[in-house]
């Protein structure tokens, strides 16, 4: 099987209306960004996003909100982005917000195989409202099903032509666990290599996960919130 492809236009591709989309990265951490800028320019809409949240107004998922292609989030937390928190409010978007753990076990579980997960997080809380509740030894846990994503996109450090994978510190964050939930699984890399060249101890994602694979240009990685010592701090 070949999992080369060109670009992120021909990754994207047969992402259609209507479909779930699981996007890797933290904020603004380890996101696809060229994947993401595919999707603003193919005019997709009415996605549902996986994602941990939504990042800022004008980057990553922010731009696909602005330009009005989500129908619901998917996330932890609503971040940095006013146009999210705008759109929410409004009732424009839809939006589950999950507890971060349930968030990255509900992908862990797509990929694994299994329906459900039982988890503590959430119980007595708006979360569990409709949800099923059982009691394992004295204590209650809420039942969520795992995710059924269409797609999975994410953005490696390194990749192979085999899909194997390896994330940079902190840029691993979601990207591993989504990268095993989707039904198809897109990975940017910033350097493919040829395979072989991956030392197998290093490698995060198995390439088994991975269906389509290209080298990605021309990345920002902004910083969300940057951070620096006072003047008087620094030596």
């Amino acid at each position: 099987m070949n999992k080369v492809i060109a670009n992120a236009k021909e990754g994207i591709k047969d992402i259609k209306d209507g479909m779930t989309v699981m996007l890797g990265g933290f904020g603004l951490c380890g996101i696809p960004e060229n994947c993401i800028d595919a999707l603003v320019k193919s005019g997709v809409k009415d996605l549902t996003c996986i994602s941990n949240n939504a990042g800022v107004d004008d980057f990553g998922i922010g731009l696909l909100l602005k330009s009005k292609q989500v129908k619901k989030m998917i996330s932890s937390y609503v971040g940095e982005n006013a146009e999210f928190e705008r759109q929410l409010l409004s009732g424009e978007l839809e939006v589950e917000l999950v507890p971060q753990g349930t968030l990255a076990t509900r992908c862990m579980a797509a990929g694994y195989g299994m329906p459900a997960i039982f988890t503590p997080a959430g119980v007595g809380t708006e979360v569990a409202e409709g949800k099923e509740i059982r009691n394992f030894n004295g204590k209650d846990y809420l039942m969520e099903m795992a995710f059924e994503a269409d797609f999975a996109i994410v953005k490696a450090w390194k990749g192979d032509t085999m899909g194997n994978l390896i994330y940079k510190s902190t840029a691993r964050n979601f990207n591993p666990v989504m990268a095993m939930g989707g039904k198809i699984t897109i990975a940017e890399v910033e350097e493919l290599v040829p395979a072989g060249e991956l030392d197998p101890n290093q490698i995060h994602t198995p390439g088994i996960y991975v269906h389509r694979i290209f080298e990605g240009k021309n990345y920002e990685k902004r910083i969300e919130q940057r951070t620096v010592r006072p003047e008087d701090l620094k030596t």
